[in-house]
């Protein structure tokens, strides 16, 4: 059984793109283009690790990431936030954090290494 991902972006060229190296490399994917039905998406799609992005129409991704790893259901879930124009140094140790950082435009062989890492069997 292929590992599953949550990717989260408003941005709907970077979610397409996202799905579309993600099943080139042999995970299933799931989209959302907002961050409202996050915890709705992880109690149905079961993923095991949340790529999300910092900057969400309306919502912080660093917010969403908090609540994800303070819940007892989901906190062990990898949580990897991806920006464009935000600096993590800060938030990477404080409760909540997240697991791993990945800089907008990426690298398509960081993803791939920074996934596969957290999903390594």
């Amino acid at each position: 059984m292929s590992k599953r991902i949550l990717a989260v972006d408003d941005n709907k060229d970077i979610l397409q793109a996202l799905h579309d190296i993600l099943e080139f490399y042999g995970y299933e994917v799931e989209t959302l283009p907002d961050g409202n039905a996050v915890f709705e998406s992880i109690a149905s799609y079961h993923p095991d690790l949340i790529l999300l992005d910092i900057m969400l129409d309306g919502l912080d991704g660093r917010d969403i990431c908090q609540a994800i790893k303070t819940d007892e259901t989901t906190h062990d879930i990898p949580v990897i936030l991806i920006s464009a124009s935000h600096k993590l140094e800060d938030a990477m140790n404080q409760n909540g954090s997240p697991d791993d950082f990945i800089a907008k435009p990426f690298d398509i062989n960081i993803l791939i290494d920074k996934v596969s890492s957290y999903l390594a069997a």
